[in-house]
């Protein structure tokens, strides 16, 4: 590994006899596997160096983050005193990281435990329960626990136990949800149910008082509420021209958005294909729906195959993933939902265009209102988006498409290409 980074005799044998090279180099040889380029591996290997002459470390000794912090910060205050202190800052900082990496991957480092929940083993419970009785998915399961953690805490906070909670408590947290102003009326709506699933969980086993789960009644949902927030026609043509570069991130992003705008998959849908859904021979793409729990095959756009290829054969590295889309930096692991969503709404930013959601939802918004608006009946849109029932497509039909119709005419995925 050292011959392949440095050229001196003098200097490769200067990091093979140094402490620790076992340690070193396994860890050299982990971040080369995730993908790391040669400069990160050389950072790496000089801050081992330097990090070892601060602390002398022995085999199997351990470090505390403010000690390691404590040290890091000593050595550049007294290497650059003269120098600025942002860039002093800035250097520190960096430093701190890959000590913090290495140290970790080996197991060195003494983490400050982290506080177990009050309720956790209730929480964990009640996770066994949706997962094995319930068969929910793990997406609904996060989400869920999430709501029953804040409550229980609210209980915490006011040192309520569970076993005497009252209706007027499970009341009062609810409209302090509702008052804080950053929930949505639909989110209130999921808060209200899902406290409610867990108190009818905590009651058949005798956690919690029995009829507090039968007194929840979520806030209303109003039918057709919200309007769909979709990106428009000349919005989503602005945006996959500014994918039209040569730079890795512009290769990878555009065929991500032509996969959104073409056929209005999820952010999760898209994280989820692996090579192994393109059939070329066929021209098919294979989409495994998050919601539904089926799998559907599409014929491949020309644009939307050419966009792949071209981000298949410049930008992907071979890696043992079978994920289509990976990190463009070190280490190397399938994109998550999120890092999806965050492409669009930075691109989106960039571009200065105003939209309600500016996440990857809005370009399902704005396939769904397009295919609607070719004359597509709402089934045969519900079936194209993997929608399980058809008021899910319904929505859309609420705005006045003829109204619309001059804004998507001549819409064609191939000409986005």
């Amino acid at each position: 590994m050292f011959e392949k980074l440095f050229e001196r005799p003098h200097t490769i044998e200067k990091y093979r006899s140094a402490a620790l090279y076992e340690d070193r180099l396994r860890y050299l040889v982990h971040v080369a596997d995730g993908g790391a380029t040669p400069d990160t591996l050389y950072k790496i290997a000089y801050h081992q160096l330097n990090l070892l002459r601060l602390l002398d470390l022995r085999e199997g000794e351990t470090v505390t983050l403010p000690q390691l912090t404590t040290v890091i910060d000593a050595r550049f205050d007294r290497a650059g005193r003269t120098g600025d202190q942002r860039t002093r800052s800035r250097s520190s900082s960096e430093f701190l990281g890959y000590a913090l990496r290495w140290l970790r991957f080996l197991g060195r480092v003494e983490e400050p435990a982290v506080p177990r929940h009050p309720y956790a083993a209730e929480i964990e419970a009640f996770t066994a329960w949706m997962r094995t009785e319930r068969g929910l998915s793990e997406k609904t399961i996060y989400f869920c626990c999430q709501a029953v953690a804040d409550f229980l805490n609210r209980l915490a906070g006011r040192n309520v136990p569970l076993a005497v909670v009252e209706m007027a408590d499970v009341d009062e947290f609810v409209a302090a949800k509702t008052a804080s102003g950053s929930c949505k009326r639909a989110t209130i709506n999921n808060y209200a149910r899902y406290v409610r699933a867990f108190l009818a969980f905590g009651e058949d086993r005798g956690l919690c008082r029995s009829g507090l789960a039968g007194g929840i009644i979520p806030s209303r949902i109003y039918k057709d509420e919200p309007i769909p927030a979709g990106v428009s026609r000349d919005d989503v043509r602005r945006l996959l021209a500014d994918t039209e570069g040569e730079r890795p991130g512009d290769k990878r992003d555009r065929a991500i958005l032509m996969l959104l705008v073409g056929y209005g998959l999820r952010a999760g849908e898209v994280c989820d294909l692996h090579l192994d859904d393109l059939d070329w021979e066929q021209e098919t793409i294979r989409v495994r729906r998050s919601k539904p729990g089926r799998t559907d095959v599409y014929p491949l756009s020309r644009g939307v195959g050419q966009a792949i290829l071209r981000y298949l054969v410049d930008v992907r590295p071979q890696r043992p993933e079978r994920s289509l889309f990976l990190t463009l930096r070190a280490p190397r692991r399938p994109l998550r939902t999120s890092a999806v969503s965050e492409i669009v709404r930075r691109r989106l930013g960039r571009l200065g265009l105003k939209t309600k959601r500016r996440g990857a939802h809005g370009l399902r918004h704005a396939a769904a209102q397009r295919l609607l608006d070719h004359g597509l009946s709402m089934k045969a849109v519900g079936d194209y988006l993997g929608h399980r029932r058809i008021a899910s497509t319904s929505v859309y039909a609420k705005v006045h498409l003829e109204a619309l119709r001059e804004v998507v005419a001549d819409f064609d995925l191939e000409g986005l290409a």
